[in-house]
């Protein structure tokens, strides 16, 4: 037997609860490797599928947990063994299929990635989906021309999941930072990350009839969207791009195409779900090669399954700075 989170969902009034259920190997889905859950962390679609389920989960009884890492315990596929440490982002799982929300985990072989040397489960779950998202995002703007010394990047979202890894990475990176926040209270954590310079959320929030402003930043990784989005497009310098993470602030986008025939602006869509294979561990190498282990450990948020439906509503609330690690474990 194996403890993990399960919801379920009452057919009558379509209210889904989660609670720690005891569960038996023979619970699990269909995969070619079962792995040893060692800790997983909390995402928005995280809060979504233990909670309201957002669309996502396809049914119940249901174990989320988008992000998972541990030890292959048994395996049919040859590239994984028992006794690898492997890590796993994306794919639906957690979603469509049960996630890491659990000791014991099945999957198939394509959607996992061997934990690279310099991580352990535990800061690779401190990275999760949303530090994964991050280095993708970091790795579009390079790969569009973004360096250093071009001028400040801007972060939007700062304290959240993605945004605190982008920033921890681009700062280490060599990047002046431009964090973005509407708590002034993130003030200090987002300086303890490298962030050069805070900007109040206010200032970008709202729209304006100038389809360009001044130009300011040298790239920008926007976990917002909406209004904000539109505004910052107008702020970019020449030939600059901003990679596109999230939707916190809405998925309309009040935007004119100035931005991209006048200054030949960018805008990058990152989707880390369907991500290839060699795209997902040219990112994990990058992860532990260019995140800060110190930073990295400033983010954490310890947790525990129990924990998870009071987690799981506080990130739907915006309320969860920094990254949730949760032991299965504990």
């Amino acid at each position: 037997m194996f403890k993990a989170l399960v919801v379920e969902k009452d057919e009558e009034s379509g209210k889904t609860s989660a609670s720690v259920q005891d569960l038996v190997m023979e619970d699990l889905p269909e995969g070619q490797v079962t792995v040893a859950v060692e800790y997983s962390t909390v995402n928005y679609k995280d809060g979504l599928c233990i909670g309201p389920g957002g669309g996502l989960v396809r049914s119940y009884p249901h174990v989320p947990g988008i992000d998972f890492a541990g030890t292959v315990e048994a395996s049919e596929d040859a590239r994984y063994s028992p006794g690898d440490r492997v890590v796993l982002t994306g794919w639906r799982v957690g979603e469509a299929h049960w996630g890491g929300y659990a000791q014991k985990a099945r999957v198939k072989a394509d959607w996992l990635v061997p934990l690279p040397e310099g991580l352990d489960a535990r800061a690779a779950m401190a990275v999760g989906t949303a530090g994964f998202t991050a280095m993708l995002a970091v790795m579009a703007l390079e790969d569009h021309g973004l360096e250093p010394g071009r001028g400040p990047v801007l972060v939007t979202g700062a304290a959240g999941g993605v945004g605190s890894v982008a920033t921890a990475i681009l700062a280490n990176l060599g990047y002046e930072v431009a964090g973005v926040t509407g708590r002034p209270e993130t003030e200090e954590y987002l300086r303890s990350l490298g962030a050069a310079q805070i900007v109040p959320r206010e200032e970008l929030n709202e729209t304006t009839k100038r389809p360009l402003e001044a130009e300011t930043w040298a790239g920008c990784i926007d976990a917002v969207g909406g209004a904000m989005l539109a505004r910052l497009l107008g702020q970019m310098k020449y030939g600059s791009s901003v990679a596109a993470v999230g939707l916190a602030g809405g998925a309309a986008l009040p935007a004119t195409v100035i931005p991209f025939l006048l200054r030949g602006v960018n805008l990058l869509g990152i989707d880390s779900v369907m991500q290839p294979y060699d795209n997902r561990v040219r990112a994990w190498q990058r992860i532990a090669r260019d995140l800060p282990i110190e930073k990295l450990e400033a983010m954490i948020q310890p947790a525990t399954l129990a924990d998870l439906p009071r987690l799981g509503a506080d990130i739907l609330k915006g309320q969860i700075k920094g990254r949730v690690v949760v032991d299965v474990n504990g």
